[in-house]
């Protein structure tokens, strides 16, 4: 029998209303056709200030997948999940935006978070984007190596700054920092910046933790290499494991520029090659601690089986997992349930600057095979279960 599939454990804290909108909301993000016209016209809608848009995105989407438009606001689903054991990970969710006053805010934000989380348990993670603090097309000239401007220069040590900064204040304050990865154009160049942040600030523990996308290739071979350099430079590496979610922009790009695909050539691979992650943290857990950030019940069975093998508590702290606020409750909910250390994503921010970020989360879960009909069927199942 599947484990995961208790939804008394998952749904505990929804109402019938509630799961009755979500059921609504994940069937109409199930038909891709509709998903696609629903978010561009929802993006323009917004773009163009028309009235009542921000209450009916507040009441649906953002509700679902949301904690709220400020962090005050959202400590009511931090302490109704903590409640429940489950940690939140603040996600100041601002997409698309590239002036240099943008960066220097949302800097200010996740430092923000930093201090408002010191000394609370709930809030275990802080996390940032590397495009929140600079542009993507400078990572990517940085990342190949191109030669730089004398502006781009000064530009870049500006990102660098903003990287720095929030390490090292995460370190001051003992609290765990986690760099999510993007698009593969653009990763070499966070990639080396997170490695400096390690070798500066994980001397003792992992404060910093990069993200790598398993649904790519070499990236194995990458956290092998980070692995031998961890050794020899005598730093601890935090990583946050995921499959990835640009796979169908990544695909596009590489056969317009006429480069290899970076992804896997198919959902077995990305799967195998997500489950060798698992092996490579699980063996090298003097050195390497893991966020195993999936939506996938086999994976994170695979983990638990690992570290039963190897004698672990559940409770390890070299060991947690995730999933997105609004998604997966059966899965975040047993694991918490089980003693395990669990936590939550909690997307936060204005309507009008989190729709870009909604938007992209509801096409992933149209592109995401059996994802949104796993949700559905999980909901219909509490429902049922209810009424009897």
């Amino acid at each position: 029998m599947p484990i995961f599939n208790d939804t008394k454990v998952a749904f505990a804290d929804k109402t019938d209303a509630q799961l009755r909108k979500a059921y609504w909301m994940f069937k109409m993000i199930e038909q891709p056709a509709l998903t696609s016209l629903g978010t561009s016209i929802l993006n323009f809608t917004v773009h163009n200030n028309f009235p009542f848009v921000n209450t009916i995105v507040k009441n649906t989407l953002f509700e679902q997948f949301c904690g709220g438009e400020t962090r005050e606001e959202s400590m009511k689903a931090v302490k109704q999940l903590f409640k429940r054991g489950v940690g939140s990970i603040f996600d100041y969710s601002i997409e698309g935006k590239e002036d240099e006053e943008t960066f220097d805010a949302v800097c200010q934000e996740i430092k923000d978070i930093i201090k408002f989380s010191v000394g609370n348990p709930a809030i275990p993670f802080i996390v940032f984007k590397p495009t929140a603090f600079g542009r993507i097309d400078l990572y990517e000239a940085v990342g190949n190596s191109s030669e730089l401007t004398s502006s781009q220069k000064e530009e870049w040590k500006r990102v660098v700054k903003r990287f720095d900064e929030v390490c090292k204040l995460c370190h001051e304050h003992d609290k765990k920092v986690m760099v999510d990865a993007e698009e593969t154009w653009m990763q070499g160049a966070a990639d080396q910046l997170c490695e400096e942040m390690m070798e500066k600030y994980n001397q003792e523990k992992p404060i910093v933790w990069n993200t790598i996308q398993m649904y790519r290739t070499g990236r194995l071979e990458y956290m092998e290499q980070n692995l031998q350099r961890a050794r020899e430079k005598n730093y601890f590496i935090g990583y946050k494991i995921v499959r990835g979610a640009y796979m169908e922009k990544e695909r596009a790009r590489a056969a317009e520029k006429g480069y290899a695909d970076p992804i896997q050539p198919s959902k077995d691979a990305s799967d195998k090659n997500y489950n060798a992650g698992i092996d490579f943290v699980m063996n090298h857990l003097d050195k390497v601690s893991a966020f195993f950030g999936t939506h996938n019940e086999i994976s994170s069975e695979l983990v638990m089986d690992k570290m039963k093998a190897k004698g672990l508590e559940n409770n390890n702290p070299h060991v947690y997992f995730g999933q997105l606020y609004g998604m997966s409750d059966n899965i975040t909910f047993y694991l918490s349930d089980k003693g395990y250390n669990a936590a939550k994503y909690l997307p936060y921010g204005p309507v009008k600057d989190v729709v870009p970020y909604l938007t992209r989360r509801a096409r992933e879960n149209t592109s995401v095979a059996g994802q949104t009909g796993r949700e559905l069927g999980l909901i219909k199942k509490e429902l049922d279960r209810r009424k009897k």
